[in-house]
């Protein structure tokens, strides 16, 4: 048995979660949810879930994983006195499987933009990034299960090398990059005609566009965007020291996780005018307005690709924690279980995740629910499993541990905000989630 690994430092800790929680929560589905939801008013209710319900319990998570120091399926129970209560990390590990199994198709997108920018680099085909097309791409399933399954690929073998070798260093110099491309990008779309338009639509709430269903895709997306509810971020404080100041890190974590969802709109909505798209063009907004913008910029096609590089690891640290998260509870510290463990789940998500691949192609006839399956699926994970996630585990150290080991892993109090905190995640927040759910069936 191996020593369980440990962050290095309180940066590569905080950049790497922010790249789990950041992603393609911020990047990706934060401009097609607004877009779909009312701009302006989407925005404020994920800044008010995100702030009021989102940090509170990224500070309970990164709290009680750095305080347990193992493994989900053990924390419950080592930190309440009780083992049944284990139960709540082991429905974590079958939601994540379960997003880990459609992330990896926009992980997949990702990886056929770059093959086909790359191509156009290298004048291997000759056509330019407006020729990019989305829907034809995306439907063809040779390309976008080829990708998926190099995405896939690309986690597994990351994950085998464990969480600190294979992630820190690159967080330390690929997020910064990807926040000086996101502002590249937005001074662009803000100098193309009938940007303001986008701007507005951004900034604006119209309070006609609040109702339930928005509230309860907001209150999704702050859980998705910050990785909460599937104690995947507990995994990650569990890899660090026990001086790592937690309540610093959420709060930086939050901040960068708003400003890039902010900034990714931002690069979205004031070039839907210029391009004549609409907001509500679905999952495939990123994709269809980008290498339009790009297009616009001097050497577009390079920086595009650089651009897809920066995108696919923000991408690749979502992914990591996911396929970490199950790798961990499984080999329990045996590294040399974690290379067979690694590739025993990552099969198993290549097997679960073609059919969301294939349902904008070939499988795009099937309709229910909420759509697709790929839409099923996300509106499965994202606006059911991670609130109930959520409201466990809440309930579960709220209740069941004792109020003063929390106060010992919520860590130095100066302005005695414990008290507050224990309030909000023990009274109000579960209540807050519960209303949401139960007034959207209404």
């Amino acid at each position: 048995m191996s020593q369980r690994s440990q962050w290095k430092s309180s940066t590569g800790f905080i950049l790497a979660s922010a790249g789990s929680a950041i992603g393609l929560g911020a990047l990706w589905k934060f401009p097609y949810m607004a877009g779909m939801f009312g701009g302006g008013a989407f925005l404020f209710m994920f800044l008010a879930f995100t702030i009021l319900v989102g940090l509170p319990l990224l500070i309970m998570e990164f709290a009680v994983g750095q305080l347990g120091r193992t493994y989900t399926t053990e924390l419950f129970g080592q930190l309440t006195g009780r083992k049944w209560l284990n139960g709540i990390a082991w429905i974590g590990n079958l939601a994540v499987f379960v997003l880990f199994s459609f992330y990896s198709v926009i992980g997949g997108w990702i990886i056929v933009y770059f093959g086909f920018v790359l191509a156009q680099l290298f004048h291997i085909v000759p056509t330019h990034l407006h020729d990019l097309q989305f829907q034809a791409i995306i439907s063809q399933p040779l390309y976008v299960v080829t990708g998926q399954a190099i995405f896939i690929a690309l986690t597994c073998g990351i994950v085998m090398r464990g969480v600190q070798q294979g992630l820190e260093k690159a967080s330390k110099l690929m997020m910064p990059l990807l926040l000086v491309f996101l502002i590249i990008i937005v001074v662009k779309t803000l100098s193309l005609d009938g940007a303001m338009d986008g701007v507005r639509f951004l900034f604006q709430p119209r309070v006609s566009e609040i109702n339930m269903e928005s509230m309860l895709f907001a209150l999704g997306q702050s859980f998705f965007a910050l990785s909460l509810g599937t104690t995947g971020m507990m995994t990650y404080a569990s890899y660090a020291s026990t001086d790592m100041p937690i309540k610093t890190s959420a709060l930086t974590i939050l901040i960068m996780n708003i400003a890039i969802a902010i900034l990714a709109g931002l690069a979205i909505f004031p070039a839907l005018e210029t391009f004549g798209y609409q907001a509500k063009e679905g999952p495939g907004l990123l994709f269809i307005i980008l290498p339009l913008v790009f297009e616009k910029i001097q050497f577009g096609t390079l920086f595009y690709a650089i651009f897809l590089v920066l995108f696919l690891f923000a991408a690749l640290t979502s992914s990591i924690s996911l396929l970490e998260l199950n790798v961990s509870n499984f080999t329990r510290n045996n590294n040399r279980k974690r290379p067979t463990m690694a590739l025993i789940i990552s099969l198993a998500v290549f097997i679960v995740g073609v059919p969301a691949t294939l349902s904008f192609g070939p499988l795009s006839h099937i309709q229910f629910g909420a759509g697709s399956i790929f839409d099923n699926m996300d509106f499965v994970f994202s606006n059911i499993l991670l609130p109930i996630g959520a409201l466990a585990s809440m309930l579960a150290i709220g209740y069941a541990m004792e109020k003063v080991r929390l106060k010992t892993g919520f860590g130095n109090d100066p302005l005695k905000l414990f008290a507050i905190w224990y309030i909000f995640i023990r009274y109000i927040l579960p209540v807050v989630i519960l209303l949401v759910f139960i007034l959207q069936l209404v």
